[in-house]
């Protein structure tokens, strides 16, 4: 989805998407990854050692690979070329995120685009419960707007 379906990409304009990640989802990731960390495996420990009061945690990595998914859902062909990462805030398993990536910046090149995105990720209803704050450099191979809704 759009905020506003413009047809071609321009700065400011920002994709989103909401999702939540089930505790199947989860165990999948932790079987691919090999991250057994407790704190995504058992509410006991991640609640008493990690410290994470409402029990398991999605794994990071698992959150913030909506982000790339989003842009290639949107631009097919699309490759991501970098990503910074701040985790701010824990995203726990069931919990609903909001994901969100804002065109910052488009450099044309003779076949493509390179495209500078604000990658961000809230938790709950608003904006104000940021749980990951990045950036992105993705190269796409067009800047028409593929509609998902």
């Amino acid at each position: 989805m759009t905020t506003a379906a413009p047809s071609l990409l321009k700065v400011s304009d920002t994709l989103h998407e909401r999702r939540r990640f089930t505790e199947a989802e989860v165990e999948a990731y932790v079987g691919v990854s090999g991250d057994r960390n407790p704190v995504h495996m058992d509410d006991a420990f991640a609640r008493d050692v990690g410290g994470f009061e409402r029990g398991r945690v999605v794994h990071g990595m698992l959150v913030a690979s909506l982000f790339p998914a989003l842009v290639a859902a949107h631009f097919p062909g699309a490759v991501y070329a970098r990503q910074t990462l701040k985790f701010v805030a824990p995203v726990y398993v069931g919990e609903e995120v909001l994901v969100q990536v804002e065109a910052l910046n488009i450099r044309a090149t003779a076949t493509k685009y390179m495209v500078r995105f604000a990658t961000k990720c809230f938790t709950g209803d608003g904006v104000s419960s940021l749980a990951i704050d990045g950036e992105a450099m993705a190269v796409l191979p067009s800047l028409h707007l593929r509609d998902n809704s």
